[in-house]
């Protein structure tokens, strides 16, 4: 270290260097080998990091992935129809009819292995022939969509109960705990749709309806069609004050063009600049996390009742994309396709 400071000494008294006049100070003496030992460190540090959050899981992680492919597997699709179902439905005398896929692997999860899925909006033949032959329990979210699908599917198939998850929760999310006890909790049919009556602040004059509705189904489809009539009329009626300038058309157009063939989403906010781009195979789970703040959504995909319901709950306006499986009246949102561009 005497050394090192007498060469740093020495440097200072150096008055020319080449033909130009110098002066030569010296700030500071440092030892490399501290300055790359540092580094060292620091750099190990941000590995180990990277390798615990990334290659090596924890146990719980395991467990988790394992029990996972478990109900992967377990998962079967039932009928003609290919709906998500358990492996118990053919030998089980009761079955739990739910939604989505996601609540099939929920409930298998959890134990319950005679479940099946009615998957999209309209109920299924496999559905109606099975709630002929078994006593059946419809499953659904704790939301206003909830209510619908009850509508829609005690209007077609023989229901015997219905029960429903906590409210502002979806059967895909609860507990095992919170599954027993809307089970142990479930309602008769037509005390179901009389809750749904009420709630929605009908009259008395409504309620021979549901008298009729507990005779056979099938035989008289205009009864069911004039008890959806008004709900329908209801609900298409917040999306005729929607009104699309020139602009967003045109902004929409050329962003779902922009993202043909990527399986890509652009998530927007009210002055249509794009918040982010994600696969569409995360545009739900983006969607939850951001909770507000969203005001469209363009993908290169086709929309169902699933990501419309998703959509509600964080006030999305618009969902853009190249096709829907659901119709404009199923939901509060304005659906535009490639065809409404």
């Amino acid at each position: 270290k005497a050394e090192t400071s007498i060469i740093a000494a020495a440097l200072e008294v150096i008055q020319k260097i080449g033909p130009c006049t110098a002066k030569i100070k010296v700030q500071n003496i440092e030892d490399v080998r501290v300055s790359k030992r540092k580094f060292v460190i620091e750099r190990a540090k941000d590995l180990l990091k990277a390798m615990m959050d990334n290659v090596i899981p924890d146990s719980q992680e395991l467990a988790d992935e394992v029990a996972y492919s478990v109900r992967v597997m377990e998962i079967q699709e039932y009928g003609i129809d290919r709906l998500p179902a358990g492996p118990s439905i053919d030998e089980s005398d009761e079955i739990i009819i739910v939604e989505g896929r996601a609540d099939v692997l929920n409930m298998l999860k959890h134990g319950f292995k005679n479940v099946i899925a009615v998957n999209g909006t309209s109920v299924p033949n496999s559905i109606v022939d099975l709630c002929k032959k078994k006593t059946s329990t419809l499953f659904v979210d704790g939301d206003r969509g909830g209510d619908l699908i009850i509508k829609e599917i005690t209007g077609m198939a023989e229901i015997d109960y219905v029960t429903k998850a906590p409210d502002g929760k979806e059967v895909e999310e609860i507990t095992k705990k919170e599954i027993h006890k809307a089970l142990r909790g479930r309602i008769a049919v037509e005390q179901a749709k009389l809750d749904i009556k009420e709630n929605n602040g009908n009259t008395e004059s409504e309620k021979p309806k549901i008298q009729s509705e507990q005779r056979p189904r099938f035989s008289s489809p205009k009864r069911f069609e004039q008890t959806r009539r008004p709900e329908q009329t209801r609900r298409s009626e917040p999306s005729k004050t929607v009104k699309i300038s020139v602009e967003e058309k045109k902004a929409f157009k050329d962003m779902l063009e922009d993202l043909i063939g990527t399986r890509g989403a652009y998530v927007l906010d009210t002055k249509l600049n794009i918040l982010g781009k994600v696969p569409i195979t995360e545009l739900q789970t983006t969607i939850k996390s951001l909770k507000s703040g969203v005001h469209a959504i363009v993908f290169d995909g086709s929309i169902d009742r699933d990501l419309a319901r998703t959509a509600e709950r964080t006030a999305v306006k618009y969902i853009v994309a190249m096709d829907s499986k659901i119709k404009p009246d199923d939901t509060r949102i304005t659906i535009l396709t490639s065809s409404d561009l």
